[in-house]
């Protein structure tokens, strides 16, 4: 394992520290927080270990959004769009793009620091946030590294590898904190890469353990990849946290790795005190289109046809909407979301039946959705009391190609988008039937969605707006530009008595609230 010590790396590191009197306070973040987060934090990538993205936060209703203003704007001075949610606690924003961490006063948009990794060879695509523990605050790089930083002032406390950038791994996912385990994985599906899950000792940096997802690169007649590039999510009462794997590799041809390709395109629970897999789902059996399994595993304690559920549900990127019994991995619903047809069915286990007929080949093959998928890294949102799973979605068609000169490396082919739009849709999870949509313009929308119990949708749409939707509906209560494209998903968290809403639109971080005088305790029944 490659170790370097803080003082190998200061002179690459950029900080820009804040003078004595604005000094952060120790963060102390421990389990607790992280299990109930109180109403001024949002300590993980997903706010709770849930991945529901909900809040119970009432201040801001649908009677009273379309008077919120901006409170604030932090520009990053960068032209890397942020695609981070960022993390809150005791009064700091920590959020992040390729190689950059800041923290940020919540209440005004101050700096309080920034931290800048080295130059390095690694892909910066895009970068997802942050994990925090205790004071520390844990970071992949471009490169592949994990990197700790003091809360309070950014300093660098170590840097481990996680894989070798030379050998075409990269990093962009925000770390995964279950009791004293800091959970990452990596990217990398250009090349025939063996991937994984790994468990990082929060104090030395040292593996505890790592789940590998395929046999050994080389391994006969065996797929590579799957790569594990989204953050999971966490069932305290079962102990097990859910993973989405991505494709196999190589991506579209398929002919040299027969079957299903376990655990590639697969949803996984292990638990994580020893990495020992529990059980295994595959939305995307044998796929050949690119379509990851990564999107947010979504769990949900209630009423399923009748019977009370552990349920996990996630929207992926293949077209369909799973609802799993999250105790064991069974599928109790399965149905597309948008336009699908590449399946010749579902079998009994409630996956997809791939269609030979439909993968790449020389002439083409017209495929939906395309190769960004039916929805993508964007976070969904589960809103308890209306019953609907909302998601940015991206009904698409795009044509795929099988290139025998690309042969059986890397992407081995090729596909060509023809047409694409986002909309948002609210599924209602005991059918799978969408209650409603709404139209978010041609092309595709990144922008993620929150829920709060009040009855408000928030989310951005193809052309850089911010909105508030009525949950019940769908219908734009208050919308506000944010001149750049959007790619992040909405936090929300209250402080002094006000609620905020934070989101960002290209290299920009914006935070909303409602004026001085017009917050408002509560929401109306109707909207519960």
């Amino acid at each position: 394992m490659k170790f370097l010590k803080t003082a190998t790396v200061v002179v690459g590191s950029a900080l820009a520290l804040v003078s004595s009197s604005n000094g952060l306070v120790a963060q102390n973040v421990d389990s607790a927080v992280l299990l109930k987060p109180p109403a001024d934090s949002w300590p993980g990538y997903h706010g709770d270990y849930s991945g529901r993205r909900h809040s119970s936060l009432t201040q801001l209703t649908p009677q009273n959004v379309n008077e919120m203003t901006l409170a604030w704007a932090f520009q990053t001075q960068h032209t890397a769009t942020i695609k981070s949610s960022p993390l809150l606690v005791n009064g700091v924003l920590y959020f992040t793009i390729p190689d950059n961490v800041w923290a940020v006063d919540a209440r005004s948009g101050q700096q309080l620091w920034h931290y800048t990794y080295p130059p390095n060879k690694g892909d910066h695509i895009g970068q997802r946030g942050v994990g925090i523990y205790k004071d520390w605050v844990f970071f992949t790089s471009p490169d592949a590294h994990l990197v700790s930083l003091n809360a309070k002032d950014g300093t660098v406390r170590w840097i481990v590898q996680i894989a070798d950038v030379e050998k075409g791994y990269w990093a962009t996912m925000a770390p995964l904190i279950v009791g004293n385990h800091v959970i990452i994985g990596v990217g990398g599906d250009l090349d025939n890469l063996a991937t994984f899950i790994r468990s990082v000792d929060p104090e030395t940096g040292k593996t505890q353990w790592q789940w590998d997802v395929t046999p050994p690169a080389g391994t006969p007649n065996t797929a590579t990849g799957g790569t594990t590039w989204m953050a999971g999510t966490y069932d305290p009462d079962l102990n097990l946290i859910y993973w989405g794997t991505g494709n196999p590799t190589p991506v579209l041809n398929g002919s040299t790795r027969p079957g299903d390709n376990l655990y590639t395109g697969c949803i996984v629970a292990l638990n994580p005190d020893t990495g020992k897999l529990v059980w295994a789902f595959q939305p995307s059996p044998h796929d050949t289109h690119d379509w990851d399994a990564v999107e947010t595993p979504v769990l949900v304690d209630g009423i399923f046809h009748g019977q009370q559920r552990k349920m996990l549900m996630q929207s992926s990127r293949n077209g369909y909407f799973f609802v799993l019994d999250r105790t064991n991995g069974k599928n109790l619903l399965t149905v597309p979301f948008g336009p699908v047809n590449w399946t010749l069915g579902i079998d009994k286990d409630g996956r997809p039946i791939p269609n030979p007929a439909k993968e790449p080949a020389q002439d083409g093959r017209l495929i939906a959705p395309d190769e960004s998928g039916l929805t993508n890294f964007r976070s969904p949102s589960f809103d308890a009391h209306t019953g609907l799973f909302i998601v940015d979605a991206h009904p698409s068609w795009s044509i795929y190609f099988a290139k025998p000169a690309d042969g059986t490396y890397g992407w081995a082919g090729a596909d060509y988008g023809l047409w694409g739009k986002g909309i948002i849709e609210a599924i209602d999870y005991q059918t799978g039937k969408i209650r409603w949509t709404h139209e978010l313009g041609q092309g595709g929308s990144g922008a993620g969605v929150l829920t709060t119990d009040s009855g408000l949708t928030f989310t951005g749409d193809v052309h850089g707006n911010f909105l508030a939707l009525d949950t019940t509906n769908g219908k734009t209560l208050w919308h506000a530009g944010s001149g750049a494209t959007i790619a992040s998903s909405p936090i929300t968290y209250e402080l002094d008595g006000k609620q905020y809403l934070v989101t960002s639109g290209g290299g920009v971080l914006f935070a909303w609230k409602l004026p001085d005088g017009l917050h408002q305790k509560g929401a109306s029944p109707q909207h519960r």
